[in-house]
């Protein structure tokens, strides 16, 4: 088994892959970006864990369902979308794994054997793998939104790569749900040149005290005014070690005119 990547993926918005019918192409690029994640590991994961802007607590929480439900946290959409079913098994053994790697880095982290999976998560995974064959374990955000501490339970979490385990951290790259659109267009863009020029362009070894300090970054409480969709991509980077990043999806006109990027850490197999 290969040592896997990891990812920051920008999920796009509401239960996307559902509505086909009413939004056309509208995140065909998305799609695109996230069925060729297959392709890129070169392999099939044991499992996924999905670190999701959708979920907080006061302590880090792994999903421990074996069968988790489905979690509708959107309002507004079609009736359909209350319906859809993601039906990939959970895996207790890799969520007791997850809670056991937070623990012995010094954190506290607790098991959640009733939640589901929120939109965060299945609107990923369904382009990903619509067979829902792969067992999916959520790992929640810690409502404190220290970037440092995800950063360390993201390294924590490295050995799960080698271990057949995918890490992704689902989010958004730009998340001002009062300005999307064209009013968040100019923010988007020089946040959005502020990751690339940190995840992409930066050594490594400097990401990780430019994003502890994001909030110091060019349109960051813009971008962010609440940090519930950044704070997946500190785990994931945490998990990356010193691998490489390359932008593997990037558009200007998302959300009606907003930039939009997800970020692969570490080589492709192919």
């Amino acid at each position: 088994m290969p040592e896997f990547p990891t990812y920051f993926v920008s999920h796009g918005g509401g239960p996307w892959p559902y509505m086909k019918d009413q939004l056309g192409q509208k995140f065909a690029l998305l799609e695109t970006s996230l069925q060729d994640i297959p392709r890129q590991l070169g392999a099939t994961p044991k499992a996924v864990l999905m670190i999701s802007g959708h979920w907080e607590e006061e302590d880090f929480t792994v999903s421990a369902s074996p069968n988790p439900p489905m979690i509708y946290d959107y309002s507004g959409f079609p009736a359909h979308t209350y319906k859809v079913k993601y039906s990939a098994p959970g895996s207790p053994e890799l969520a007791i794994r997850v809670q056991s790697l937070i623990q012995s880095a010094g954190y506290s982290a607790h098991l959640d054997p009733k939640r589901g999976f929120d939109h965060g998560t299945f609107t990923v995974m369904y382009p990903m793998y619509p067979q829902a064959q792969i067992p999916v374990v959520q790992l929640s955000l810690k409502r404190s939104y220290d970037p440092k501490l995800h950063l360390e339970v993201g390294q924590a979490l490295a050995p799960l790569r080698k271990e057949g385990v995918l890490i992704i951290g689902s989010g958004l790259s730009y998340h001002n749900l009062r300005n999307f659109g064209p009013n968040g267009a100019e923010a988007s863009q020089q946040f959005d040149d502020w990751l690339q020029q940190t995840l992409v362009q930066s050594e490594p070894t400097q990401r990780v005290d430019k994003l502890i300090h994001w909030a110091n970054a060019p349109a960051a409480r813009l971008a962010h005014p609440q940090e519930d969709h950044l704070l997946p991509l500190m785990v994931a980077v945490g998990a990356a070690q010193n691998d490489p990043s390359v932008c593997v999806y990037h558009d200007e006109n998302s959300f009606g005119g907003i930039v939009a990027s997800s970020f692969r850490f570490g080589n492709a197999a192919a």
